[in-house]
């Protein structure tokens, strides 16, 4: 999680070292007999919400009349035993479980019902009032748990502690390789420590954010290629950008800035505030940083953008708000110059390369050109690209960088 970019948790809470919450409150739905209508409204029972049944728990779901409130599911459409066995002792099919008894062979711990293990629902509830309070901000987790998982964990909430409330619900969707359900099952299934020692970290989290959270994101070699290319060039963007500016030594006033350049800078803020304000619409704002990074290339490298006026004032300006967006986003390293190199590594890899290898088709490749025997500079060019290295002619050399590789962009375009 540290090479991905993610904070640490600030608590990894166990099950096992929290029995005693999760006791209390199934005691409290035992015995508690107000139920939530709604946030405002509420109704007094005859009883509590659980039962017990031959040294089970169960929680009932016809008494907590919001039930489907989350997946907008009604209680009579739900299909019971597709997933496991239907309990001919409860009450209601849909009735889920908050205590179980001991069975032989399983670890168990004593409670007020006789030895046993929680349900898997109260254990999220206990665990997250106890950190957290009844009431907080976010809740996550897949799409797949919406329903009956976060469905039921909603109800034993609220029906053990009226002011439980959660502001937001924050469901992922899932992964696909190459457009198949990534399982087990299929042999598709990889783990992310496989997925960075070929791609660099940040170049996955680039693509993950690629996706917006809630829709299914499709994994493939191409879009990790993708991603790495993409990542590759922003951070050699502002490497170039950082060396130039380090050789001025001045300040200025916001104003001094040209009023397109401004406009430009305002323009991606706007963008955003606004895709981070709509439910984390993370791919509209990567494909916004397109602008200010060729407004910062052009000062750098064309003649038309050297002689531009205000240039390292604007330079200036730009690389702070890509910088910052960088930074919400978890995208910015510790130095440019340490990931370009370690991205240059994996394409390395990828391409079962050395360094030294390219640099002598590098070095061949200029003999052909001087010879003119620009059949053979081409196919040497065309032979690195084909594993993923481009070659980037300059007045000061050639030089290469991390590409898609030709045979997946011939793939891509058969495929379309």
């Amino acid at each position: 999680m540290v090479y991905l970019h993610c904070l640490p948790p600030s608590v990894e809470p166990r099950v096992s070292d929290h029995m005693p919450q999760i006791i209390d409150m199934i005691k409290q739905l035992e015995c508690y007999n107000i139920m939530p209508l709604s946030l405002t409204s509420f109704q007094i029972l005859d009883s509590g919400c659980a039962y017990r049944m031959d040294g089970d728990v169960y929680f009932s779901v016809e008494k907590f009349p919001d039930y489907g409130q989350l997946s907008g599911r009604k209680l009579e459409d739900n299909r019971a035993g597709e997933r496991v066995a239907v309990d001919a002792r409860k009450k209601n099919p849909a009735d889920f479980a908050l205590w179980k008894s001991a069975k032989e062979g399983e670890p168990f711990w004593e409670s007020p019902w006789g030895p046993g293990r929680p349900g898997w629902h109260i254990e999220c509830s206990a665990m997250s009032a106890a950190y957290l309070g009844h009431s907080f901000d976010i809740h996550g987790g897949g799409m797949d748990l919406v329903f009956p998982h976060h469905e039921n964990e909603i109800a034993q909430s609220c029906a053990a502690c009226r002011d439980s409330s959660i502001s937001y619900w924050v469901h992922n969707g899932f992964v696909t390789v190459d457009s198949e359900k990534m399982s087990k099952s299929l042999g598709n299934f990889f783990t992310i420590r496989q997925v960075i020692d070929l791609y660099h970290p940040l170049a996955l989290r680039l693509f993950l954010l690629g996706t917006h959270y809630r829709s299914p994101i499709n994994y493939s070699d191409i879009q990790l290629e993708s991603a790495s290319e993409r990542i590759f060039y922003i951070y050699q963007t502002l490497h170039d950008c950082e060396t130039v500016i380090s050789q001025h030594d001045m300040a200025f006033e916001k104003d001094s800035i040209p009023p397109d350049i401004l406009d430009g800078i305002n323009r991606f803020h706007n963008v955003f505030v606004t895709s981070m304000s709509d439910d984390l619409h993370t791919p509209v704002l990567l494909a916004a940083f397109s602008d200010p990074l060729k407004i910062i290339n052009d000062m750098i490298h064309t003649r038309k953008g050297k002689k531009q006026a205000k240039r390292i004032e604007s330079l200036v300006a730009l690389e702070k708000i890509v910088k910052n967006a960088l930074s919400v986003l978890g995208l910015m390293p510790t130095r440019y110059s340490e990931v370009l190199q370690q991205l240059r590594e994996k394409a390395l890899k990828r391409a079962k390369l050395t360094e030294d290898q390219v640099l002598q088709k590098i070095e061949g490749r200029a003999v052909a050109r001087k010879n003119r025997d620009y059949e053979k500079s081409d196919a040497i060019r065309k032979d690195l690209a084909t594993l993923g290295i481009a070659l980037m002619d300059s007045p000061d050399g050639t030089s290469w960088r991390p590409a898609v590789p030709l045979a997946l962009q011939q793939q891509q375009v058969a495929a379309s």
